[in-house]
Formats: structure tokens, C-alpha cells, sequence
């Protein structure tokens, strides 16, 4: 009975309870059998299948919540063979689901000895749908995942105002289930150009969708209009009490315009002065706004006691930063040195970018950056 309701929630994609599926009169045989029939659902050019899948826990854990009582029952002689079936199988179904919680996919956890988080964002797949980004990300070796952009239909990023909460779930329930845990998104803007209000719904969806897909923190990046600074920065400071309570951390990156050197994200910071708003430093972009000419070894003395987190990317004069960790201008060694005299000790090091390629070569340039950080830091992932 417990194969049959988990077929059934992964045809439909609707959770299905215990009683559901016992009183349930759907047929699932094809109309005939034979090696012509089409089935009644096919996947897409991705090779994935329509519908919001939500998930074996949720299925399972919904119906040890609805029998409770089953091993009372059970162990009372007032109990039909109907019953006796139906209530057996649903302890079982309790002890999967106690098993599967106890002894489920393992996630590193930054400890003293593993201080560092080592991730990827989807970027270099962008030309993609993104579970095929994280199917790289696992092949690659990663833990961790970056939501950024994606082939998408509607929109340019995967988690932004957007998206709505189911299908921020969905998304997080795709890294879950590969074993992988959401360190960071990167949502976009907000719309404070239509007002503070907009700028501030805007910013509690993000933030709302953000946990809905099991993220630690939102990565924000800034605004370049002079005019609508202030506002910007007050719809975040707004937004981070929200977010804390929610156990969700807000942090912004180096990203050009008003924001685009050390010095820049500190007056923004601060103008915010929320203990839930921090930095993660970009040596790349650092180079990249620059065109080459401001070194973030240098810079990253202006962030002292600032910096969470790391997008980790290199720069290639002139003006590109398509280029995997390691084999660019960017002096890692000397940005990580600098940033740990200032108080960075333990964080998210979250790759952005790799040198172009198709899927093959794509893959061979994450594992190599992977490797490159793993290397930088002293510590296996």
C-alpha cells in the first residue's frame, strides 16, 4: 500500500493520504497493453515530468500524523483483518519515515574543523533548466547550491518576486532531494522604482520565498540609481527584522554602480545598520567595475568585520569574468588572507562563475574549481 500511494503522489504530484489512497477508485493500467501505447504523460525537452512533486516526506510524514493511533489499535483484539492490514502497513510506513528522518541524506554542516561551506551557483548552467544544474553541482562534488539564473520562460532568476511559493518550494525540494542544501539566492531586484511599499512587499516575497526553498541567505545586489538609493536601502533595513525571524540572513555583494568597491558597500551597510545585513565579497566584480584597475587584496581592507560570505569569482582583463577560479588575475591567496585579518573565518565560499563550454567541459571546469577552493582553504567538501 506504501509503493501505491508513493506511485500516486508521483504521477499526480498532489500529496495523498492514508485514506485517499485506500478508498481511491483511480485506475493507473494503460487502456491496453501493448508497445505502441502512448502513456499519458511524457517528459519535456528536459527529460523531466510536468507537475509539483511534493516529495516522499510530505506523503509519508502526512500519514503517520493521520495514524497516530495506529499502534494502540493494533495491539487491541477490536480490530477487523481490514483494519488489522490498513494499520500494519501504516506502522511500517512510521518506521520508514522515522528511519528516512533519522538516517537521511547527509549535509555538511560548518563545524571548527569544516568551517567553510564550498558551493556553486546555477549561472554557468544558465542556458539549462536548472535541475540539470544540480545534477552537475552533485557530479561535481558540491554540498552546496547557489539559486541564481536558469532557463526560465517567465523570468531571468530562479527565486526572485516572481516566483511564486510553491514554486519556491518545489525548487528547494529539487536541491533536497539530490542531497543538496540552498546556501543562497540571488533574487534580482525589488521594485522600488513604483515606491517604498512596493520596494518593501517586494522584499518580504523574496524573503518568504527564500525560506520557502530552504535558503540561509539572501543575496541582494544593490541598486545603481542615485535617485532611489535611500529608498532601496530602506525598504532592506525594513525587511531585516522579517528575515532574522525567519532565520534568514541578508547580505549584498560588490556589483557595480553605488556598490561597487569596498567602501561603497560599507556606507550602504551601515546606512541599513542591521545586525542581519552583511557582505559577501566578490574579488572579481571588485577588478571587473574597476576595468582592471582597483586590486581587491587592497580593497578588501575597507570590509573589515563586514564579510560573511563569498561569491568566488576571477576576472580576465579586458572586463570578463566568465572565467573558472584560479585561472584569472584574481589573487585568492591574498583576498582570504585580507578578509581574515578582518574577521572572515568561516562562511559560504559560493562559486559564480567557470569558463564557458557545453555540459561536458562545463562539468570538468566546476570539479577543477572545486578543487582550486578546496585547496585555497585547506579543507576537503
Amino acid at each position: 500500500m506504501t509503493s501505491i500511494m508513493g506511485r500516486m503522489t508521483s504521477y499526480s504530484g498532489q500529496m495523498v493520504t492514508w485514506e485517499e489512497a485506500l478508498n481511491s477508485n483511480v485506475s493507473l493500467s494503460p487502456e491496453r497493453y501493448a508497445f505502441d501505447v502512448k502513456p499519458p504523460v511524457v517528459a519535456d525537452e528536459s527529460g523531466f515530468f510536468p507537475g509539483r512533486h511534493a516529495g516522499p516526506f510530505q506523503c509519508v510524514l502526512k500519514l503517520v500524523v493521520e495514524n497516530k493511533e495506529t499502534l494502540t489499535m493494533i495491539n487491541s483484539n477490536q480490530v477487523t483483518r481490514r483494519e488489522f492490514l490498513g494499520r500494519s502497513l501504516a506502522v511500517g510506513a512510521t518506521g520508514f519515515a522515522t528511519t528516512q528522518l533519522a538516517t537521511g541524506i547527509a549535509v555538511a554542516k560548518p563545524t571548527q574543523k569544516n568551517p567553510w561551506q564550498v558551493g556553486i551557483f546555477t549561472r554557468p548552467w544558465h542556458k539549462y533548466d536548472y535541475r540539470v544544474a544540480l545534477d552537475a553541482m552533485v557530479e561535481a562534488g558540491f554540498q552546496y547550491a547557489g539559486l541564481m539564473n536558469a532557463k526560465l520562460k517567465d523570468r531571468s532568476y530562479l527565486v526572485s518576486v516572481k516566483t511564486s511559493l510553491d514554486e519556491s518550494q518545489q525548487i528547494g525540494d529539487e536541491a533536497r532531494k539530490r542531497g543538496l542544501k540552498v546556501a543562497s539566492v540571488y533574487g534580482g531586484p525589488i521594485p522600488v522604482a513604483e515606491s517604498l511599499d512596493a520596494g518593501i512587499t517586494g522584499m518580504r516575497k523574496l524573503i518568504d520565498n527564500c525560506v520557502a526553498a530552504g535558503c540561509e541567505s539572501l543575496l541582494m545586489g544593490g541598486i545603481g540609481n542615485k535617485k532611489l538609493f535611500q529608498t532601496y536601502y530602506k525598504a532592506v533595513a525594513e525587511c531585516c527584522d522579517y528575515a532574522e525571524e525567519k532565520k534568514l540572513a541578508i547580505v549584498m555583494k560588490p556589483h557595480g554602480g553605488l556598490n561597487a568597491t569596498g567602501p561603497q558597500c560599507r556606507e550602504s551597510i551601515e546606512l541599513v545598520g542591521k545586525k542581519n545585513f552583511h557582505l559577501w565579497y566578490d574579488p572579481g566584480n571588485i577588478y571587473y567595475y574597476s576595468d582592471g584597475k582597483l586590486d581587491p587584496v587592497k580593497d578588501a581592507a575597507s570590509v573589515d568585520s563586514l564579510v560573511t560570505g563569498m561569491c568566488v569569482k576571477d576576472y580576465k582583463h579586458p572586463k570578463n569574468v566568465e572565467v573558472t577560479p584560479g585561472t584569472g588575475q584574481v589573487n585568492f591567496s591574498g583576498v582570504m588572507d585580507r578578509l581574515k585579518k578582518g574577521g572572515f573565518t568561516s562562511g559560504s565560499l559560493i562559486i559564480e562563475a567557470l569558463k564557458p563550454g557545453d555540459l561536458a567541459q562545463t562539468l570538468r571546469e566546476a570539479k577543477q574549481a572545486r578543487k582550486f577552493v578546496e585547496e585555497l582553504i585547506g579543507q576537503k567538501t
